[in-house]
């Protein structure tokens, strides 16, 4: 017997933003399905107005596992995790444990897989950090609209961070798509 996947489906029972006081409870499954989806546009943008040579299905599913260790270690909230360097480096290294541990609860033959996807690099974990930046954003604009002034500081801070992100496709996106998660239902037909 394997445990992995029942670990996975309880991604929808961690709470993100747990320290803020939310109009909507969001967890990391739901999360994750939101970061998969702009991890694979960010993707499809790099290659159609970059030059990128991207696998967009590829980065999409690096964008579904990119929380799986907090089924073990949790949602560290971002204030305590960012604290200090050696706490970052810390919870990166917890993290990791994690993944590893995850990885450990699968057959033999199918660990070098799931291990690439809890562990990416270069680009594609550049661009599944953006996404995952993005998706928080997006949460900030959804909280700021429905009047929870609890995440304004947290608005400017993450929009500040992806306006200094170097990646033409994530600036595109704040361009082309982030605008129309202000309006309406009926500003949107």
């Amino acid at each position: 017997m394997f445990n992995f996947f029942a670990y996975m489906s309880r991604m929808k029972y961690i709470k993100r933003w747990n320290l803020m006081r939310s109009t909507t409870q969001e967890n990391i499954m739901e999360h994750s399905g939101e970061v998969a989806q702009i991890a694979h546009a960010l993707a499809v943008i790099s290659n159609t107005y970059f030059d990128g040579n991207l696998n967009p299905d590829r980065i999409a599913v690096l964008g579904l596992y990119h929380e799986t260790s907090e089924v073990i270690t949790g949602d560290l909230p971002t204030p305590v995790k960012y604290y200090n360097p050696e706490i970052h480096k810390a919870y990166k290294d917890l993290e990791k444990i994690a993944n590893n541990k995850l990885v450990g609860m699968l057959p033999k033959e199918l660990q070098p897989t799931y291990n690439d996807l809890t562990n990416p690099e270069g680009l594609e974990e550049q661009i599944v950090k953006a996404a995952d930046k993005i998706s928080a954003y997006v949460k900030c604009l959804e909280e700021v609209k429905c009047g929870n002034g609890e995440f304004k500081k947290a608005q400017k801070s993450i929009k500040q961070q992806l306006d200094q992100n170097p990646l033409p496709c994530v600036k595109y996106f704040m361009e082309k798509f982030i605008p129309a998660y202000s309006k309406t239902l009926d500003e949107l037909d």
